[in-house]
């Protein structure tokens, strides 16, 4: 028979969807959906290979995926008749099918060989030994083995003595002040003894977020081990080996060989699923608060918004919107879910207005747990949606700041279907573009609760599904779009997850975050960590929610952090707690608004370039902020720094998260590197440049620099551009393809990929690609605009195309010719701008050149003669 701890960690695998009466489906469009599939059989995938070892009281599984991927279970002897004797994988694996190796030798005697690898077994120990393969006696040695474990827990030794830097696991901070190192000689703890959790942090609240993948990097290689267990994990890097606790006593977990970081972080995102590309207007800006009263507040905002010129794609309503809470009250409206229309009246006649004449979106928040005195609790405590006693039927039941009610089950696939048909479905159709699901950690829970476990199956206790509960809520948002056929894209902002919950549309933030930039700095150490754990899409609430934990002046502390959200979070979005209306979110009302105003009209321009990355993120793989070390992999001096990140592969930004500095020592690595606004050029043997101002023309902004070679395609954005689409207040029509070339000998390329912006059509195709290339031959730069492949909606069928060529100061542009055709010089601004064609080049900065409409499927060859 299979052991208790074992069939409780198993509890947590193989989820799947149950069903509701025929009165509960009345009440919404329900259409069961089974979110994994059983598996039976001695392999868990077709074309592999898999081995067998016997230690004293344990069996260890081998199954060779491919040649540098491999997945290994632990069990009890006593379980290997349980489910085929095999482990069942958790619902963070996204990926089903494997190659299998290309070549593969067992010697039968505990060593087997890939194309990649060479893994050795010792028995009895079950010691598993992995190297590259190779015929050095010192390659790189992975070992992994069981230690002595009891109550319930695993305990696995790892030795890797060669390994300098660790990243990954998810989001714990660390240390008020700290942006920078890695997890050796720290403990990745747990927030609680479940996992996932909300932490007391320096004055405020910050999430602690599983996500059990592991990068490691030495001087000659990388690994990635992703532990496939969602039970609370404690990696120990204190000591030698390290010691990675689990708190169930069976367990699986896959092996990433590969060659550098780069490497390991895309194969991880093969294996847990990369993420859909967010709407467009997630990249603009969204301004929140807790909260806003009633429309009056929310149009004044946006209306102070438009008369300073700030661009905005959308707001977020907190719990105001469906009329507030009542504390430890069973009246409290929490779990309604509806509009409270005696503040916010005539709710779809105001979202569709919003969107029509103010190209505004918005965002409602939800919550997990739902008033008993409400009629909506009933209605899920008769049909089993909520988490229920273990020893009864009967709801769990809380008492807390919310209220006094339930929880809802989100293990339970038809209960969530059931919810999501009912309550939030009516919203998604009015138009709300966001689900911004809070308090999933979850942050109430009682450890004697049960879930769903399936029609035939006994209920799962808390602990086999703590971790899953937030992934779980964004699953069901996800398919609740799927299977009414939406073709809209979800966008789902949430505070908890584990690996695998970015391929739902969920970007994440770090919690109720202190007002400090000493909160600031740990927040972008959390944000390295996030990135390698596959997390692209990664924020704050700009300017911290709470206010009273201040350690310096307000409006200093706001700027500084949103020049950071700017540059790095999707959405941007200031958030504060507010019910006193005593702070100010919007970047109009707070801080040094003109500094506020440039950063984030950066931003706005930086939208196409920002959306092919998300693109390249969800075709490839790659990072969209990842820190500079995934980028510079051999530069040692970089290995474990957060204060310095990329934007894309080419776009390094320092961060500095620090009050009262107008100058900043910036770290660039070796080559040749552009400041974004000044165009100064610096060429770098990977060192030092002082003093980089923080402020120009009285404007603060963080240091911002670009590599030779770079090709940025970038938006028009003025006092009057209204939102990541380029709407824009006069209704004119801005839609160049626009790009700024940083000219450099060694050719380089860009693709950029455009779409409707709103839908999942470019998933079957519908979305255009425009490689953009450049060269310089001697006194000759060359930027080649291909020929626009695809197309979407809306699309159009020819533009202007604006070319801006950055090179060093001494080489001016004498000539530009456009397909061998000479173009028209204009001698100031005013006249290159309401030319249809032609080129200028003021006394200092870059030139620019511009082609006229012409037609998208046309290739354009701009060639800029330097020495003029």
């Amino acid at each position: 028979m299979p052991s208790a701890h074992a069939k409780n960690c198993r509890d947590a695998r193989g989820l799947r969807g149950g069903r509701l009466s025929a009165q509960a489906r009345r009440f919404g469009r329900l259409a069961a959906f089974a979110a994994f599939a059983g598996l039976s059989g001695c392999s868990l995938f077709q074309q592999t290979y898999v081995a067998r070892y016997h230690g004293d009281d344990r069996i260890l599984v081998i199954e060779v995926l491919e040649d540098d991927l491999v997945r290994f279970e632990l069990l009890h002897v006593s379980d290997a008749a349980g489910v085929a004797g095999r482990i069942p994988v958790t619902p963070m694996v996204e990926r089903r099918s494997f190659r299998g190796p290309a070549r593969l030798r067992d010697n039968r005697r505990g060593m087997i060989e890939t194309a990649d690898l060479r893994i050795e077994v010792d028995e009895p120990s079950l010691a598993v030994t992995i190297s590259a393969r190779s015929d050095r006696r010192d390659a790189e040695r992975v070992t992994m083995f069981p230690l002595e474990s009891g109550n319930g827990r695993l305990r696995l030794g790892l030795r890797a003595d060669w390994v300098r830097h660790a990243y990954g696991l998810g989001q714990q901070f660390l240390e008020p002040g700290r942006t920078d190192g890695d997890w050796l000689g720290q403990v990745r703890r747990p927030a609680s003894s479940f996992g996932n959790g909300l932490v007391k942090f320096n004055g405020g609240s910050v999430g602690n977020t599983q996500f059990p993948i592991l990068i490691a990097e030495g001087p000659r290689g990388a690994f990635g081990v992703f532990v496939d267990d969602v039970h609370a994990q404690m990696w120990d890097f204190t000591k030698s080996p390290w010691d990675v606790q689990i708190a169930c006593d069976v367990t699986a977990w896959y092996f990433l060989g590969g060659d550098d970081l780069r490497d390991i972080r895309r194969d991880q995102m093969e294996l847990v699923g990369r993420p859909p590309v967010p709407p467009r207007k997630m990249f603009g800006l969204w301004v929140s608060e807790y909260g806003y009263d009633d429309w009056a507040e929310l149009t004044a905002a946006l209306a102070s918004l438009r008369s300073n010129g700030f661009p905005v794609d959308g707001f977020v309503l907190d719990l105001q919107w469906f009329g507030g809470i009542a504390k430890e009250s069973e009246l409290s409206r929490m779990g309604r879910l509806a509009w409270d229309e005696s503040r916010f009246v005539d709710p779809a006649g105001r979202v569709a207005a919003l969107e029509q004449e103010h190209g505004v979106g918005l965002m409602l928040i939800e919550e997990s747990y739902v008033s008993r005195g409400l009629s909506e609790y009933e209605v899920l405590r008769k049909h089993g949606c909520l988490v229920q006693r273990c020893d009864t039927d009967e709801p769990v039941d809380f008492v807390d700041w919310w209220g006094a009610g339930g929880m809802l089950d989100w293990i339970n696939d038809a209960g969530a279907d059931f919810w999501h048909d009912w309550k939030r479905l009516p919203h998604i159709e009015m138009g709300v573009l966001g689900h911004w699901t809070d308090l999933g950690e979850p942050e109430r829970f009682d450890p004697r609760g049960c879930y769903f476990g399936g029609e035939d199956r006994p209920k799962r206790p808390h602990a086999a599904v703590h971790n899953l509960y937030n992934f779980k809520w964004a699953e069901s948002i996800a398919r609740g779009y799927r299977r009414h056929g939406l073709t809209r894209r979800p966008f789902i902002l949430t505070r908890s997850g584990t690996s695998g919950v970015q391929r739902f549309g969920a970007a994440m933030w770090s919690g109720d975050i202190a007002s400090n930039l000493s909160s600031l700095a740990a927040h972008l150490q959390a944000q390295m960590n996030m990135c390698m754990s596959g997390v692209d899409y990664y924020g704050s609430d700009i300017g911290g929610y709470y206010r009273p934990a201040l350690d310096g002046d307000a409006n200093e502390c706001y700027t500084r952090w949103f020049a950071h959200g700017a540059l790095f979070d999707v959405p941007v979005r200031p958030h504060t707690a507010n019910l006193e209306d005593r702070y100010e979110t919007a970047p109009d009302r707070i801080g040094d608004v003109r500094s506020n105003l440039a950063s984030l009209r950066r931003r706005y321009e930086l939208i196409p370039y920002l959306y092919s990355l998300a693109h390249r993120a969800w075709r490839d793989g790659e990072p969209v902020f990842p820190p500079a070390f995934h980028e510079f992999g051999r530069d040692s001096l970089l290995a474990g720094v957060g204060s310095l990140k990329m934007i894309g592969r080419d776009v390094l930004v320092a961060c500095v998260p620090e009050y009262h500095l107008d100058t900043h020592d910036v770290y660039l690595p070796a080559g040749r590197w552009y400041d974004y606004d000044s165009h100064d050029v610096f060429d770098s043997d990977g060192g030092v440049v002082p003093d980089v101002p923080l402020r120009r023309d009285g404007l603060f902004r963080l240091p911002m620099f670009v590599r030779a070679g770079a090709i940025l395609p970038l938006m028009y954005v003025d006092e009057k551009t209204m939102n990541a689409f380029g709407r824009r207040t006069d209704g004119t029509v801005r839609d160049e393809l626009r790009v700024r070339v940083y000219g450099d000998a060694r050719s380089s390329s860009f693709t950029l990929f455009e779409d409707d912006g709103r839908t999942i059509g470019y998933q079957s195709g519908a979305v255009r690609a425009t490689e953009i290339t450049q060269v310089r031959r001697e006194q000759r730069v060359r930027v080649t605009i291909g020929r626009a492949e695809g197309t979407y909606e809306g699309a159009p069928v020819d533009r202007d195309n604006v070319v801006i060529l950055v090179t060093d100061a001494a080489a001016r542009v004498s000539a530009v010719q456009l397909d061998g055709r000479e173009l028209p010089r204009w001698a100031t601004d005013a006249e290159f701008d309401g030319a249809p064609r032609g080129w200028h080049q003021p006394d200092a900065g870059p030139a620019k050149a511009k082609s006229g409409r012409m037609p998208v499927r046309d290739r354009k060859v701009f060639d800029f003669e330097l020495g003029g």
